[in-house]
């Protein structure tokens, strides 16, 4: 800003002289003004007494209450009450919106090849106790996804245990339930045509701290089946713990009790939209999943979509922000609503800049641990592992050169939320890319997409993921930072591009140097050189095809942008070339 202040006075000083027309000194100055106006914006004063969490922890609240799969009574219901809170914010239905209406939205509607599900009761008794020791009152995950129903009065049979698959083979389990620590999914088709009843099963991962969280349990499913009779049971570790108890016993028979509903529905998905004025076939998409029984995962994720999308709406309207692009917002099934935007629309599809994906955002991190992440689009640290970089307990692949996708999201994003976490003491951090979610559909059609999210979480996919451990203080840090992030890309110009650059150059002399010292090390360690040439070289690479990549919001013939691009990787190719020689060296 400092140029225009300079060339503001000058002006100044030349029509005090008379050495330039009064119209053309006074239109300029007012240009300038304009100029730094725009340019000065902080979104983060403007989102942050905006955003409060308390829409997206109330609409959490909402949420959880509900076991959601696609069109069953809780995913429906998420639909409506997004498409109130969308219209009361100024949305209008696109089948009644005008030409010159900004902010619409719409439900779509698709017919399902399958009945929907959802559980009502279920109960697990040994016979001859008076009592169940296993009750979906205080375990609703305990009934498998596309369970069938029993009797009401129940099923009454023995348990055969099976510790591996090959037992199958050997042991005799018609008219019987089986129960095992293998996945379901490993036997499903074998016990069916078999002819046992039913399967009950525990399997519960490390990372749940099953021996302390004693009574969760993680969802299981079994494939959609509209007109069988075979029911599952997914146990706790306290009630896998009393099962195989009695089973050393001896002889054991069971009473299983399972209430659900399949039914005839169909596929909802709801999308929203803020029309950019300069750019309106560019766009950023936000993209959350509704499906998922949890709190966190991922109620949290709809309900700070939602706010999102409230306070954009009021800003805009109140015309405290313009949009130059579009900024889509979209609710459904995950991976596949995603996956369906993109695939179904190829014009559209084009025009797709950035996807973004808000899935367990919520988190009380003191009680359910982990912390919150930007699961970075795929770059060496999804290849060579170490220093800071660190897998989550999810894991993922190893990537390959091939699989890498430079680009100025992964530094941008996490510049951004590093903002907010230094101005509200909250923890972000970074992941290499494991996959999972509803950025994964991005990247497979070479958009940008990123995932923001929290692990490890000791309630993740369990009936103990409730509202009580969701933090109304999280969901404000992520919905702003999310939103601010937002902004600043769909009114991206040469000067978030050359600002890009700065960060990435930065970032990448630091990334060289960190890579340097601990490829320094492992050669130490007995590490062959050429490994680590390879490393070196490979980030090299990736960030100055990132860097090149901000060329993608201006226009190519930009050439400050150009000559900012070419003096960023001449510095980054000068600094791996030192280190590489210096490598050499040892």
């Amino acid at each position: 800003m400092g140029e225009i202040k300079i060339l503001q006075s000058l002006l100044k000083k030349m029509f005090k002289q008379g050495i330039i027309p009064i119209l053309l000194c006074f239109s300029f100055l007012i240009g300038c003004s304009q100029y730094s106006e725009e340019k000065s914006v902080n979104y983060f004063e403007l989102i942050r007494p905006e955003f409060t969490g308390k829409l997206a922890y109330e609409t959490t609240d909402f949420v959880e209450d509900y076991w959601r799969v696609v069109g069953n009574t809780g995913f429906n219901n998420t639909i409506y009450l997004i498409a109130d809170t969308l219209k009361a914010a100024g949305y209008v239905l696109e089948e009644k919106a005008s030409t010159t209406d900004r902010l619409t939205y719409r439900i779509e509607k698709r017919t399902m090849d399958h009945q929907t599900w959802e559980p009502v009761s279920a109960s697990l008794q040994i016979v001859g106790e008076d009592e169940p020791f296993l009750e979906s009152v205080s375990n609703r995950n305990m009934t498998y996804l596309n369970s069938a129903s029993t009797p009401e009065n129940g099923v009454e049979a023995e348990i055969v245990h099976i510790q591996s698959i090959d037992e199958l083979a050997t042991i005799t389990i018609k008219d019987k339930i089986v129960f095992t620590e293998l996945s379901a999914r490993r036997i499903f088709e074998t016990v069916l045509e078999n002819g046992a009843l039913g399967i009950i099963t525990y399997d519960n991962p490390n990372y749940l701290q099953p021996k302390k969280n004693k009574t969760s349990i993680q969802f299981r499913s079994l494939p959609s089946q509209d007109s069988t009779n075979f029911w599952g049971i997914a146990l706790s570790y306290e009630a896998k713990e009393k099962l195989t108890s009695q089973l050393q016993k001896g002889k054991t028979k069971v009473l299983v009790t399972i209430q659900t509903k399949r039914y005839t529905s169909e596929e909802l998905t709801i999308v929203a939209n803020i029309k950019g004025s300069k750019k309106p076939d560019e766009r950023l998409v936000f993209s959350a999943h509704i499906q998922e029984p949890g709190a966190n995962d991922n109620a949290t994720g709809i309900g700070a979509q939602l706010e999102i999308a409230k306070v954009a709406a009021k800003l805009f309207r109140n015309g405290t922000i313009e949009l130059d692009r579009t900024m889509t917002f979209l609710w459904g099934d995950e991976i596949i609503s995603t996956r369906r935007y993109i695939q179904e629309n190829q014009e559209r599809a084009i025009g797709i800049r950035w996807g973004i994906s808000l899935d367990m955002v919520g988190e009380n991190t003191s009680i359910t641990g982990g912390s919150f992440l930007i699961e970075k689009m795929p770059d060496p640290s999804a290849i060579w592992t170490r220093g800071a970089d660190k897998h989550t307990e999810w894991g993922g692949d190893v990537l390959s050169l091939e699989d890498m996708k430079p680009h100025y999201l992964n530094d941008f994003i996490y510049t951004t939320f590093k903002e907010q976490g230094n101005f509200a003491n909250w923890v972000v951090g970074t992941n290499p890319f494991e996959g999972g979610s509803d950025h994964t559909p991005f990247l497979e059609a070479n958009i940008p997409g990123l995932l923001l999210w929290h692990f490890t979480d000791q309630f993740y996919h369990t009936d103990n993921d409730r509202i009580d451990k969701v933090s109304q203080e999280t969901l404000k840090n992520v919905g702003t930072a999310a939103l601010v992030s937002g902004l600043k890309l769909v009114n991206s110009d040469s000067s978030f591009a050359l600002e890009q650059i700065s960060v990435l150059k930065e970032q990448a002399l630091l990334r060289l140097s960190n890579e340097f010292e601990l490829s320094k090390t492992a050669i130490e360690n007995g590490e062959k050189l050429a490994h680590e040439i390879q490393i070196l070289n490979a980030w090299n690479d990736w960030y100055n095809k990132a860097i090149a990549s901000v060329i993608d919001v201006v226009n190519e013939d930009d050439s400050s942008v150009k000559n900012a691009i070419n003096d960023a990787q001449k510095k980054i190719e000068s600094k791996s070339d030192a280190l590489l020689e210096k490598l050499s060296a040892l």
